[in-house]
């Protein structure tokens, strides 16, 4: 019984993914992803033995594990066709939060530095669009825009209702890129960002604004401030914690800063996401793949 569930199983995903790929992946290349998938599901491992061992094919596991190398080192998979599924997948394709984040780990001399697009739906964040920094640390201006205007390229600017991110993602070409298109936004900045108010003509550290507040008193600042060149919102609050050094969330917006707590909450699920493609989750970090190209068609 077992088996002929997963078999049915199979089937449906196989008619889902080439019904959507409607003859740009041959019908053997979309039944081993869809095998692919839910021997994921079932293991919840990347390591490529035991992948093969849980397909559901007639075939040894020793063969599946061939397929699954020959195709993981040789076949070029547009990733495009696949965040055109994803979308397409989504009860909801309007008004949509855009979360973007980093992840990376380090596997011998090799730095894996993916730079995500998810979009949240109900609490979740379904990762949709990514790239691979080759590179540690931070992704700088020219990476951000590439990756929301490949998004706009796929699915249009009019369906996006905001992009949010934590203090990593701030900068003068990017808020100007954000502001120029009218992107809403609400990015938290660091407490010692230094903003100009130009109602004063002066230069000060965000955190001041919202220093003679209560604790956790989330408030608008009411006038226009420019953070790195960029005209824009401040909303925020002073955290209470247990460190002698006192935090604060502060959060840039293009307008409408009455929904930055509110919607700034989401970018949240994007860690989640995160947690679940790794240690909580399918294990990507202990791949032991090394090649760059071959990580990304894993992810």
């Amino acid at each position: 019984m077992k088996k002929t569930n997963a078999v049915t199983k199979n089937s449906e995903l196989t008619l889902v993914l080439n019904s959507h790929f409607q003859g740009k992946l041959n019908l053997a290349r979309v039944k081993l992803i869809s095998h692919f998938i839910i021997a994921l599901c079932k293991v919840q491992t990347v390591t490529f033995e035991k992948l093969a061992n849980a397909f559901d094919a007639r075939a040894n596991p020793e063969s599946s594990l061939r397929r699954i190398q020959r195709f993981i080192a040789n076949y070029s998979l547009d990733s495009n066709l696949i965040a055109r599924l994803v979308f397409n997948l989504l009860p909801k394709q309007d008004k949509l939060i855009l979360s973007i984040d980093r992840t990376n780990w380090k596997f011998g001399q090799t730095n894996i530095n993916i730079f995500m697009l998810a979009i949240v739906y109900k609490g979740v964040a379904f990762p949709l669009l990514f790239a691979m920094l080759d590179k540690r640390g931070n992704s700088n201006s020219k990476e951000r825009i590439e990756l929301v205007n490949r998004f706009i390229c796929l699915f249009g600017k009019d369906v996006i209702d905001s992009v949010v991110a934590d203090r990593e993602f701030v900068g003068e070409q990017w808020l100007g890129f954000l502001n120029t298109n009218k992107i809403r936004y609400y990015i938290r900045i660091r407490n010692n960002f230094k903003v100009f108010l130009p109602h004063k003509n002066k230069t000060i550290k965000a955190s001041h604004l919202f220093n003679r507040f209560k604790v956790n008193e989330f408030v608008h600042y009411n006038k226009i401030v420019r953070v790195n060149g960029a005209l824009c919102y401040l909303s925020g609050c002073k955290l209470g914690n247990n460190s002698r050094k006192q935090d604060f969330l502060i959060i840039v917006s293009f307008n409408k800063p009455e929904k930055a707590q509110q919607d700034y909450k989401q970018r949240w699920q994007i860690e989640m996401c995160f947690k679940a493609m790794k240690s909580s989750g399918f294990d990507i970090e202990k791949t032991h793949l090394k090649d760059i190209d071959r990580i990304e068609k894993l992810i």
